[in-house]
């Protein structure tokens, strides 16, 4: 699998773009709009400097090669035409990922394997959108893709396993640790995990319990952790939390997403990757 194509350049799918043409994969980016895609050249220096802050050997040169395996495009078409494996890294709502697959489905050749990067939604629910669902599973990624380096792969139940372990071969490729997920599971590990954790600081901080920096000092002080939860919100991005809860029926879920979308999103501060979110990078 050298030919990878990645639906969507948000803060996780140019972080599998940039990961996988740094360890010597073919990458093509897809995304929406070539306005999007102007975008890209500033992510690839935000993460030049992460990965030189982070990997040792992570040199100029090893980096701006890097980039030069990656084209990119606004052609749905022209991106999957020679993909020997496609990641689907689009936002959270299964309507939107049930028709990208519809539509990836009439274009990508027949050798392609289709892999969802989705954080919550089961493959079995967008398995019957494509026309291989033999080939088609989950290879979830972990934020920070460069240092947090699991590769989650799950199948559904039409999943042949031989295509199962080629994606764990292919996760072990671009430098992931592949976890075989035996049975679908919403949230493979680590979310199953994550969730509640961040359900239950947003929780605290909406209904006035603590300040979200008191929060997350409480977390790293007594866990030991590096980072607290609304840290970890910031590394995710604004708009993956905003996309899952806003449409929630828990009524304390709903007033975050207003308060993400209010005190946040409006104002710009998308997170980490921005330079401001809950807390100040810059």
């Amino acid at each position: 699998m050298q030919n990878l194509t990645v639906l969507g350049t948000g803060v996780l799918g140019s972080q599998i773009i940039f990961q996988s043409a740094y360890k010597g994969k073919d990458v093509v980016a897809y995304d929406i709009s070539d306005e999007i895609l102007a975008g890209l050249p500033a992510r690839w220096e935000y993460l030049k400097k992460q990965y030189k802050r982070d990997i040792p050997d992570a040199t100029d040169e090893k980096l701006d090669a890097a980039v030069s395996r990656i084209r990119t495009t606004a052609d749905l078409k022209d991106a999957v035409k020679d993909a020997d494996i496609i990641i689907e890294a689009i936002p959270e709502r299964l309507d939107i990922k049930q028709s990208t697959w519809e539509k990836v489905s009439k274009y990508a050749p027949d050798k392609t394997v289709f892999c969802t990067n989705s954080s919550t939604l089961l493959p079995s629910k967008m398995a019957p959108f494509v026309d291989r669902p033999d080939k088609f599973l989950s290879l979830h990624f972990a934020n920070e893709i460069w240092k947090f380096n699991t590769g989650e792969v799950m199948a559904q139940p039409k999943t042949d396993p031989k295509v199962f372990e080629e994606v764990a071969e292919f996760a072990e490729e671009i430098g992931m640790v592949p976890i075989r997920i035996k049975k679908e599971q919403p949230g493979y590990v680590l979310n199953s995990l994550l969730v509640p954790l961040l359900n239950a600081a947003a929780d605290l901080w909406v209904r006035g319990v603590a300040s979200f920096e008191d929060i997350d000092k409480t977390w790293r002080i007594a866990t030991g952790a590096p980072t607290g939860p609304f840290q970890i919100y910031d590394t995710v991005g604004m708009m993956t939390p905003y996309n899952l809860s806003k449409d929630s029926p828990d009524p304390v879920q709903k007033e975050f997403a207003r308060r993400l979308k209010e005190d946040f999103i409006d104002k710009g501060k998308m997170g980490k990757i921005s330079g401001h979110g809950f807390c100040d990078y810059e």
